[in-house]
């Protein structure tokens, strides 16, 4: 089996960046949305211009314009484009197989195989649900639920994992990858040491 795809979400700046690319993460987020990580143009221009090639670039928006999207593609051409609002199978589908499509679930949510099945080229992401927010809940949701889509497509875990818990979730659900934003954080920043520990315990498991 490959290796677990690992992505930091909410990263704001080049050290930010820098510091995922250091702790071995595949992959970083940028929120082009509402959120207390939500990154400026500038800083994402700097970091298109700096970042380290060996970590790839997630843009990460909420019901965003096409205008919006096509913005942020002209700094990171390459980019995955992760959807995490109420966009359609249509809007996704423009972006093929470098779009991924944020669901949102719970333990009381039915019918996930046939949400996921509208948008069929995309990497499916799932988060758990709170109500009024796209993500960075900090909660966990049933895993397996999950483990029948699993063993069918690329999907990333996202929701309250941290270095403690993350280990236990690729050993139960076997994703292609997973997505932490306030578990490798610590007073709001990102925190190099629980960056470090997380993708040891993802590599370990």
């Amino acid at each position: 089996m490959a290796d677990t795809w690992i992505k930091f979400c909410g990263c704001t700046s080049l050290g930010d960046v820098a510091m995922a690319a250091e702790a071995g993460a595949d992959a970083f987020g940028m929120i082009f949305a509402p959120s207390p990580r939500r990154i400026s143009f500038e800083s994402a221009q700097e970091i298109a211009r700096r970042s380290p090639p060996a970590i790839a670039p997630v843009a990460v928006f909420v019901n965003p314009s096409e205008s919006e999207v096509d913005a942020v593609r002209e700094l990171f051409p390459g980019a995955f484009l992760q959807f995490s609002g109420d966009e359609t199978p249509e809007f996704v589908g423009r972006y093929g197989d470098r779009a991924i499509k944020a669901i949102h679930i719970d333990d009381r949510t039915t019918l996930v195989e046939e949400r996921c099945e509208h948008f069929p080229a995309a990497i499916v992401l799932f988060d758990a649900r709170q109500d009024g927010m796209a993500g960075g809940t900090g909660r966990t949701f049933d895993w397996n639920q999950i483990v029948p889509i699993v063993a069918k497509r690329r999907v990333v875990i996202a929701g309250g994992l941290s270095p403690e818990n993350v280990a236990e979730c690729v050993r139960r659900a076997r994703p292609f990858g997973v997505d932490v934003r306030t578990g490798i954080e610590t007073g709001g920043l990102k925190d190099p040491a629980k960056m470090r520990e997380f993708v040891r315990a993802v590599r370990a498991a």
